[in-house]
């Protein structure tokens, strides 16, 4: 029997060493905790890492018809779910869709349901598909891996990496996927939601004021 010797370039391939630069990058990225998103953003959930939502598969946009919340249309394994991106309300569910994932669909969507039962929605997530990452006032949303494979999702007002200014102050570290599969991130088409969601949950901030229960604005 002949065991075949491998080649140099198959015994071993080396990645490159990082650059001096790149390391104190990587280092301030890794130093950088997590932190709330600063004003005027809010979490919509109570809960610190948003709503679970098991087997999450993707999640997309859209906007409700009489209020004009953005709405965060969630497809998992279990389902499909829709958000009110303000409130946090569920507002519609459908334990058994007819098409219940994105990628049986060339554009990747999925029915509405509830009161956009008569569209279809983006999804972006585990079939691939996106959201925005940046906002016409200057938001920038981005996911770095200075330790991966756990995703670490930045929001910030300088336009993005390198983030030469300090931590807290021009860029935030808002959340680390540190136990679950980062799906997606992005900002609402209207700029005034974020959405993150993991294999396993969505978390959600808005730029709207929260509402009282009599629907005007609470005060704080």
């Amino acid at each position: 029997m002949q065991i075949k010797k491998a080649s140099p370039v198959e015994q071993s391939v080396s990645d490159p060493e990082l650059s001096a630069y790149q390391r104190a990058l990587r280092d301030r990225l890794l130093a950088a905790p997590v932190v709330p998103a600063p004003a005027p953003w809010r979490p919509v959930f109570e809960y610190a890492y948003g709503v679970p939502v098991g087997g999450l598969l993707g999640i997309g946009f859209a906007s409700h018809p009489d209020s004009g919340h953005d709405l965060v249309m969630v497809v998992s394994r279990d389902g499909h779910g829709l958000f009110d991106a303000v409130t946090g309300e569920k507002i519609a569910r459908d334990r058994d869709p007819e098409h219940s994932t994105p990628d049986e669909a060339a554009d990747l969507t999925c029915p509405g349901l509830g009161p956009i039962a008569d569209s279809r929605v983006h999804i972006a997530g585990l079939f691939g598909g996106g959201l925005h990452t940046t906002t016409q006032d200057g938001w920038t949303l981005e996911a770095v891996a200075p330790a991966w494979p756990n995703d670490r999702v930045l929001l910030s007002a300088d336009g993005g990496l390198p983030h030469s200014g300090p931590h807290g102050e021009r860029w935030w570290h808002i959340f680390h996927s540190n136990y679950s599969e980062l799906r997606a991130f992005g900002f609402s088409p209207s700029g005034e939601t974020i959405a993150v969601a993991t294999s396993s949950d969505v978390s959600l901030w808005t730029r709207r004021p929260a509402q009282s229960s009599n629907g005007g604005v609470a005060q704080h």
